[in-house]
């Protein structure tokens, strides 16, 4: 009987053995499969892909069934899917079927914070609706908190509408900086300096001082927020500090951005003061350089555009804000043939009444094919470019965005083509200049970080935005008197 048991437990020793060698050969054979299958690629963090990649590279401008390879936040292919996947393994992949893959939008003009004012003094004309309605409201609501909450609600709004870097010129700074900073946007944060009384200042020293302070904390502090130099305008502040603030550009080697020429108005101003005209004016106290990025230039005159160019100074252009206060129709294509750097912005939303770079987009490429009555003026590449890489041209960020090319920042966007509206499809670019809006992106990503995906905002708490916003609106409605 023993002998019989013992027998029977060598038997089922071997089997057990035998069965551990033959599962232990399988696991050995299948992570040699899946080595010599991964053998050579490279290890990424992100791979997305499109069914159309829009890079704005003329090397590559579209790629069909194309993908990119995002590693540390930057950009390491651009190539067909089929060759990304097969050169590189990453850790979360974004396919892209019925996408369109493209740079993101580039604001270059707004006051975030001013969503806060959205619909409170509308159908003005430009110095009734700051003089009378806007500079009050700011005096009275403008402070930490306002800014805080405003931030929030814009950045929400960008990020919904696709646009991954802006640019802020207004109040409160540091406060703007951290909610960029939490949001995961790229922005130049340009806190406005006047000559009379702002929010939390008596004049221009003060505010200029807090600026300077501003720059100083956060230069080199985030890789995704520039510090700049903002002087409101030429009709707004003096000669000596439009000097002081460019100084302190170059001194600290950081943006300026400015209003000018919006208007008649400002242009007829200036000139009784000056006896030069806005743009002139500038260049007489020895403004104009690369740094400098202004916005609208509704009225310069065909040597002055000549003269922007020459001196390498970035036009921001901004449509739905010039027509809704009636600030007149910028010569963009004549400065686009003079070679001037132009972006697109939409202005505040008090002014606009929204941060959507679609309308922007589509604005102008209609506009100005009405007021030169060519339909060739301003056509859907060129208003494309103008959202994307032209703008970063315009902000001197040109070498870190704008374009989907190897060794830039991963700023992309993911739009989805399977609305009515977007169908048929023939041309994606025409679809993206006439056909497409905000409603359509379906993933942001800024710095290789996905902010939003299949329309889920990741990194903005956007139920406490509503409730902070309505609850500081209750306050503004109960205590200001707005324009209708």
């Amino acid at each position: 009987m023993k002998r019989q048991l013992l027998k029977y437990y060598k038997l089922l020793i071997f089997f057990i053995c035998t069965t551990l060698f033959v599962c232990f050969g399988q696991v050995v054979i299948a992570q040699s499969n899946y080595q010599l299958g991964t053998q050579g690629k490279q290890r990424v963090e992100l791979i997305v892909g499109g069914d159309f990649v829009v890079t704005m590279n003329n090397a590559q401008p579209v790629i069909e069934n194309g993908a990119i390879a995002i590693k540390n936040g930057k950009i390491v292919a651009v190539d067909t899917r089929d060759k990304i996947v097969a050169a590189y393994r990453a850790d979360r992949t974004l396919p892209g079927e019925g996408m369109v893959l493209m740079p993101g939008l580039i604001n270059g003009h707004s006051h975030s914070a001013m969503v806060m004012f959205r619909g409170l003094a509308d159908d003005l004309a430009l110095q009734d609706w700051l003089q009378n309605y806007i500079f009050p409201a700011e005096g009275k609501f403008v402070d930490e908190n306002f800014v805080r909450i405003g931030e929030q609600l814009a950045c929400w709004e960008m990020i919904r509408g696709g646009t991954t870097t802006f640019v802020d010129m207004y109040f409160e700074p540091d406060v703007a900086a951290e909610v960029v900073d939490e949001c995961g946007l790229r922005a130049i944060i340009a806190p406005s300096s006047i000559d009379f009384p702002s929010p939390g200042f008596q004049g221009w020293d003060d505010a200029f001082a807090a600026s300077v302070n501003f720059l100083k904390r956060w230069k080199g502090k985030n890789e995704r927020i520039v510090p700049a130099i903002a002087p409101h305008a030429p009709y707004t502040v003096s000669p000596e500090h439009l000097t002081q603030a460019i100084r302190a550009a170059r001194h600290y080697d950081v943006p300026l951005t400015i209003h000018l020429a919006e208007t008649q108005t400002e242009v007829q101003d200036v000139q009784q003061r000056y006896n030069a005209t806005p743009v002139q004016h500038l260049e007489n106290l020895g403004f104009l350089d690369p740094r400098v990025f202004a916005a609208h230039v509704v009225w310069p005159n065909e040597s002055e555009i000549a003269l922007m160019a020459k001196r390498g100074v970035g036009v921001i252009h901004n449509p739905d804000s010039n027509l809704k206060l009636a600030s007149g129709f910028a010569p963009i294509p004549a400065m686009l043939k003079a070679g001037v750097k132009v972006g697109l912005g939409t202005d505040g939303a008090a002014s606009n009444n929204d941060l959507d770079m679609w309308e922007a987009i589509r604005l102008t490429a209609l506009i100005h094919k009405g007021t030169t009555l060519d339909p060739t003026a301003v056509p859907a590449k060129t208003v494309l470019r103008m959202a994307t890489l032209g703008g970063a041209e315009a902000l001197g960020l040109a070498d870190k965005i704008g374009a989907i090319k190897v060794g830039l920042q991963a700023d992309l966007i993911q739009v989805q083509l399977q609305e009515p509206h977007l169908n048929p499809l023939y041309n994606v670019i025409s679809h993206l200049v006439y056909a497409a809006d905000a409603q359509d992106v379906d993933t942001v990503i800024v710095n290789g970080q996905i902010l939003m995906h299949k329309r889920e905002m990741l990194t903005v708490d956007s139920n406490k935005i509503r409730r902070e916003v309505t609850y500081l609106a209750e306050k503004i409605k109960a205590e200001f008197r707005p324009s209708n």
